[in-house]
Parts: C-alpha cells; sequence; structure tokens
C-alpha cells in the first residue's frame, strides 16, 4: 500500500537507462546568437561536457557516447575544423586526468587514422590511462559515422569469409554486431539531441535501433543537470516493447 499523500509515479523507484548517448547539437547557434566566433559556442559546448559526464557519473549510468566530430564535419570551413582538433587536444590533455580520478574510463569510436599523429598519440595515452577504470565508460565519436561503421564492420566480416575462417551463412545480427563499435556495452536506452533538430545525423544507425529518444530544444552549451534529469524523467515513463506489445494489451 502506497504511503499517504504519494501516488505510484513518484512511490516507484525511477527507471534509469544503462547507457545514454548524446547528439550535442547547437554550439554555432549559441554562439551566434551572442554575437560571438563559432568557436566561441565550442568552448562553451566543452563545459556542458564536463557537466554532463559528472552527472552521468553521478547517476551510475554504464556508458554515455557523445557525439563530437562528425564523419561530415571535415567539410566544415578549414579554420573551424582546424580550431576543433585543437579543442580535441587540449580536452584530451586537460581532462583526461580528472576522468582517472574519478575512475570513468574514455575510449574514443570512430576512424581515428583520419586524424594527425598528435591527436591519434593523444587518444591512445588517454585510452590507456583509463583502461582499468571501472566506473563510467566514456565514449566519444570522432570522425565517426554510423554508415561508417556498418561497412567497416562488414568488411571485417568480409576478411574473415575470403580467410575461409567464415561462411557466409554464418553471418548473423550477433557477428555483425560484434565487429561494430561499442559491440561490448549495453545497447543504447536513450539517445538525447539537443538544439531543437530531430534527426540522427547518422549517429550509431546500427546500436539505437531500439533506443527511446528525447528531443530538447536547448543549445548544447546551455545543457545542464536539470535539463539531463529530465530526459532520464521522460524515459522512466515510457514502457520499451522492442517489437512487442503494451502490458496493457496483453
Amino acid at each position: 500500500m502506497l504511503s499517504q499523500g504519494l501516488n505510484e509515479a513518484e512511490w516507484l523507484p525511477q527507471v534509469l537507462p544503462q547507457h545514454v548517448a548524446i547528439i550535442m547539437d547547437g554550439n554555432g547557434r549559441w554562439a551566434k546568437n551572442r554575437g560571438k566566433l563559432r568557436m566561441s559556442g565550442h568552448k562553451a559546448g566543452a563545459k556542458a561536457v564536463r557537466k554532463t559526464v559528472r552527472f552521468a557519473a553521478k547517476h551510475d549510468l554504464k556508458a554515455l557516447t557523445l557525439y563530437a566530430f562528425s564523419s561530415e564535419n571535415w567539410s566544415r570551413p578549414a579554420q573551424e575544423v582546424t580550431a576543433l582538433m585543437e579543442l580535441f587536444i587540449w580536452a584530451l590533455e586537460s581532462e583526461v586526468k580528472s576522468l582517472h580520478k574519478n575512475n570513468v574510463r574514455l575510449r574514443v569510436i570512430g576512424d581515428t587514422s583520419g586524424f594527425n599523429k598528435k591527436i591519434q598519440d593523444r587518444i591512445t595515452k588517454a585510452e590507456n590511462l583509463t583502461a582499468n577504470n571501472s566506473g563510467l565508460t566514456l565514449n566519444i565519436a570522432a570522425n565517426y559515422g554510423g554508415r561508417w561503421d556498418v561497412v567497416h564492420g562488414v568488411k571485417q566480416l568480409a576478411e574473415q569469409v575470403k580467410k575461409g575462417v567464415l561462411q557466409p551463412e554464418d553471418i548473423t545480427e550477433d557477428r555483425l554486431n560484434s565487429q561494430l563499435c561499442l559491440s561490448d556495452l549495453p545497447s543504447v536506452d536513450l539517445v538525447i539531441r539537443t538544439g531543437g533538430e530531430y534527426r540522427i545525423s547518422n549517429f550509431l544507425i546500427w546500436q539505437v535501433a531500439y533506443a527511446e529518444f528525447y528531443f530538447s530544444p536547448v543549445l548544447w552549451p546551455d545543457f545542464d543537470e536539470q535539463e539531463f534529469q529530465g530526459a532520464l524523467d521522460a524515459f522512466s515513463q515510457r514502457e520499451r516493447r522492442f517489437g512487442g506489445v503494451a502490458s496493457n494489451e496483453s
């Protein structure tokens, strides 16, 4: 029986996602609204990342995946791309010690061969430092695209078929999934996109097949703990069916 003054929603424990993925959109518009250069928006967005990681760790999420730089972002103005790369290096150098101290495991997913050697070295160093941490797994998607991920995975299976260690008829969803990014983590439960847009922009197109979506009008630099909590609250109120029927329809 519920305690007097509490309804069922307030009494039941909140159902939290294990794996949250975020499309961090709105840095440029945030800067434009303030009459600033786009780079100032990216720097403000980096601060929002810090708050978001802290919140995720505090709530014991298993994994947090952030869409930092897509494979299509190379088409942006050269000056902005260069500045983003410099910001990426700065973040790897300045934040990794704090992540390590707080038991966060850092991984960068995507085609890292597209980065220069300095960035690749920083990525390797950061990943090695935090590799044995057992808390939140923080995945930074950089030079990442969902289609690239699937094609890369298919190529890995094709190589196995070519070598004769795998037959085409043995290729299953599970086998393909094992070749994709994040295959060792829980499936993505919740995708958050900021900035008021309603699309996934080639982000984790395989991994979000049964994820819940939360679209926020807030521009990424203004995304804070309260907005993150709002997304978790919305998730906890949804009934996940995974292709089945609602419990009240069975």
